[in-house]
Parts: structure tokens; C-alpha cells; sequence
């Protein structure tokens, strides 16, 4: 296969074609999700400004987990994408198998917490008497669903990581469409069923999850893949092999540990904001994060393609890929972050809210609008370039850096000092996003993010 730059934009012969194979459905997941996730905010919405708090709080508590389990996937990814280049099937499967037993543990863990202190999970986010008793009865039910979620995002990773990302697409897709269909029923009391109102949301969750799991273990071992692993070959690896797949894992679980926290510590402070705050930072992230999903596909991409050159001793390849996802990153998040100021008035009047939210909503997505370049790129580095290059530890400082030494302190000073509104504790936040950017560009152009992580492992 040859190839050669054109205006810094890699053209080697399928380079388009393999990104989109990768990319494409990744976006299609992620578009999917964000755009029932947001159908589903505007059913809980039809219940009340109160209701949208209470599941966006206690879903505070998922997003934490979450961030750890997607932590540990992309680790493993690390590892699945350099070893596939490498061709080496023995070494993905004992990698998989620490993923799994890792998730399912930690899975355990949250559980066990949110069952015996619902009320005290909730209390860290917002005091008010009805978001405690709504959100804490909401978070009693979905916990259920966190074991099943664990081996998904696992096996999704995986799938991603050997180029092999539509399945996972089409499956989450139909268990989303299941979500969306019993919010419905479960939520408004259609079809015969009982109107549970917070709790048929949690159900409907519950449902879909365990749907999902399902079909994506079953096609998975139907098809007699690669990740398609006998118990033995799963668990057949040394305590010293664990110990040093971990050292590049670690990172990247704490850096979504850590960016998790710095989420969480932002809800905390919009939550001692008032239940007004919290409507218009939930209502902003569903419709950002509809923008977003091109941003993860290509950032996915980038790790697969560039962990693939790696792990195939191909590493003038994976510096080409990594310029070329640059410049298609700022040129499109340029496009996109134009799309969402123009359209922002008009998608916020699919949401019943109060005039305060839907101000204090449209000048927090023009803000976002305005730094969306600048954010874009810093996904794309990190999540892709940095991690597929196995410089996971050097992503892990810089975003830890610029999150909890220049994003908290000033949200905190926002909100907590100054006094200030929600839109503008908000811009206060950014100057992370855009310091974190310029920090990722300059180890990209610096060179030294190559690092074929599997040679530790033999």
C-alpha cells in the first residue's frame, strides 16, 4: 500500500475508506445515543423541571462508573489495536479477559454502594426534598443495570479496537429504540402498563441493558470471531502480565476517573446552584452531545489506525494518520460548532421549560459554539492520537492538570465566590478545554507520543 501528504492530509489508498469503516458507525452509536437520550430527557421533561433534575443527578452517579468502565476499555483498546496490528490473537484475548473481570468487579463495587446509600448518593448533588426522593428510587432500580453495562462497553471496545465496529453499532441501536419504547409506555402508562413516572425511565434503562448484553455476548461467540474466547484462554494470563498491561490501563482509567470527578465536582456546584442550573446544564449537554458524535468516531479511528500502524512496526504511517486527523478535526469542528449557534433557538423549543432555563440554556450553547473547535481537538488528540500511540500517561497529566487546576477552581470561583450566573460560571469552565487543546498539539507536533505499548508483554 502506498501513499504520500497532500497539503498535510494523508492520501494513502484506503485511508478514507478504512476511517469511515471505523468512524462512521462509532458516530452512527454515539448519534443514536445522544438523540434517544434526549428524547428521553424531554419525556421526563413533560413531568417537570424537578423530574429532569432528579435522573440527571442520579445519572451523575452512572456517569462516574461509566467513565471508569470506559476508562478500562480504552485501556484494553490500547493493547487489542496494537496486538491486531501485530496479529497476535492469544495476547487480545488475555487482554480482553483482564478487561472483564476488571469491569464486573468494579461493576460490583457501585452496586453495592448505591443499594445501601441511595439517599446519600443523590444528597452530594442537590438537597431538595423531591429530587432526593425521586432521584434516590430512580438510582435503586437502574443500579441493576451497571453489571450489564460493564461487559458491553468492554466487548464494544474490543470490537472497535480490531476495526470491527458496526455490530456493537447495530445492537446498541436496537437496544436505545427498546429504552425509547418503554420510557413510553412505562413512564406515561400507555399501553395498559402503569404510569411510574422517574421509575419507568429506570425500567425502561434496566430493560435495555440486559437486551443488549445479550445480543452482543451471543453474536459475538455466533460468529466465532477473534474475541470469541474460551474461559481458559480469558483467564490465561500471569500476575506479571497484569501488572504490566496496568501500567498503561492505569493512566487511562485515571484519567476518565479524573475527568469523571471534575464532571462530577461541576454538577455538585451547579447543583448548589439551584434545580433551575441543573435543568439548563442537562438540557445543554443533551443537545451538545448530539454535535459531538463526530468527534468520537473519528477519535476512535485515530486509535484504532494508529495503534494498528504501531503494533505492525509502521510508525511513519501512524505520525501521517495523526497529522491528517488533526486538520479533518478543525476543519470540521469549525462546520459543526457554526451549525449548533444557528440552530440552538430552534432545538430549545422541543423542551418545556421555564424562560430562566431557556435563556440562561441558548447563552450557554453559544458559548459552547464559540470554543467548539478548540474542544473538538482536544478529543481527538487525546482519546485518539495520545492513546493509540500508547502515550497514555502523558494524556492522563495534561488532562488532570487542566481540569482540576483551571476548571474547578474556577467553576468554584464562579459559582461559589463570585456569585455569578450559571451561563457564565459556565465560560469560566472552557478556558480548560482550551488550554487542554494547546497542550495536546504540542506533544503531537513534538513527536515523542510513539510508543508500541505490547512489547512490555512480549
Amino acid at each position: 500500500m502506498t501513499g504520500k501528504q497532500n497539503a498535510g492530509f494523508c492520501v494513502e489508498q484506503g485511508f478514507y475508506r478504512r476511517m469511515l469503516s471505523i468512524a462512521f458507525p462509532v458516530m452512527l452509536q454515539n448519534f443514536i445515543t445522544s438523540f434517544l437520550n434526549m428524547v428521553d430527557t424531554v419525556m421526563v421533561g413533560k413531568l417537570g423541571e424537578t423530574e429532569i433534575a432528579a435522573v440527571g443527578i442520579a445519572n451523575q452517579y452512572f456517569f462516574f462508573f461509566l467513565m471508569f468502565i470506559i476508562g478500562l476499555g480504552a485501556g484494553c483498546g490500547v493493547f487489542i489495536a496494537q496486538f491486531w496490528g501485530a496479529k497476535d490473537i492469544k495476547n487480545i484475548r488475555r487482554i480482553l479477559g483482564i478487561g472483564l473481570s476488571s469491569g464486573l468487579l468494579v461493576a460490583g463495587v457501585f452496586m453495592l454502594v448505591g443499594y445501601c446509600f441511595p439517599v446519600q448518593v443523590i444528597a452530594v448533588f442537590n438537597r431538595e426534598a423531591q429530587v432526593l426522593a425521586l432521584g434516590s428510587s430512580y438510582l435503586q432500580i437502574v443500579l441493576a443495570s451497571y453489571l450489564f453495562t460493564g461487559i458491553t462497553v468492554l466487548l464494544t471496545f474490543a470490537h472497535r479496537s480490531l476495526g470491527q465496529a458496526m455490530m456493537p453499532t447495530v445492537i446498541s441501536a436496537v437496544a436505545l429504540a427498546v429504552n425509547a419504547f418503554f420510557n413510553y409506555v412505562l413512564i406515561f402508562g400507555h399501553f395498559g402498563a402503569p404510569a411510574l413516572g422517574v421509575a419507568g425511565a429506570a425500567w425502561a434503562t434496566l430493560i435495555a441493558r440486559v437486551i443488549e448484553t445479550i445480543l452482543l455476548v451471543g453474536m459475538t461467540y455466533f460468529r466465532k470471531g477473534i474475541l470469541a474466547a474460551a474461559w481458559h484462554e480469558l483467564t490465561d494470563f500471569t500476575f506479571g502480565f497484569f501488572r504490566n498491561a496496568y501500567r498503561t490501563i492505569a493512566p487511562v482509567i485515571f484519567n476518565d476517573i479524573c475527568w469523571g470527578l471534575a464532571s462530577l465536582v461541576y454538577s455538585i456546584v451547579y447543583g448548589r446552584m439551584g434545580t433551575q442550573a441543573v435543568a439548563s446544564i442537562q438540557i445543554c449537554n443533551t443537545i451538545t452531545n448530539l454535535y459531538l458524535v463526530v468527534f468520537f468516531g473519528l477519535s476512535n479511528a485515530a486509535a484504532v489506525m494508529i495503534g494498528n500502524s504501531i503494533g505492525a512496526g509502521r510508525e511513519k504511517l501512524a505520525v501521517d494518520y495523526a497529522s491528517t486527523f488533526v486538520r479533518l478535526s478543525f476543519l470540521v469542528g469549525i462546520s459543526l460548532g457554526l451549525l449548533l449557534a444557528l440552530t440552538s433557538p430552534l432545538t430549545l423549543r422541543f423542551f418545556n421549560v421555564s424562560p430562566q432555563v431557556h435563556h440562561d440554556t441558548l447563552l450557554i450553547l453559544y458559548i459552547v459554539a464559540a470554543i467548539f473547535t478548540a474542544r473538538v481537538l482536544g478529543i481527538t488528540v487525546i482519546v485518539g492520537i495520545l492513546r493509540g500511540g500508547g502515550d497514555a500517561r502523558y494524556a492522563f497529566l495534561s488532562e488532570s492538570f487542566t481540569m482540576w487546576f483551571i476548571g474547578v477552581p474556577l467553576t468554584i470561583l464562579g459559582a461559589m465566590v463570585l456569585k455569578l450566573p450559571v451561563y457564565l460560571v459556565y465560560g469560566l469552565a472552557t478556558v480548560e478545554e482550551v488550554t487542554k487543546c494547546c497542550l495536546g498539539l504540542f506533544r503531537v507536533k513534538s513527536g515523542r507520543w510513539i510508543r508500541n505499548v505490547t512489547h512490555s508483554l512480549g
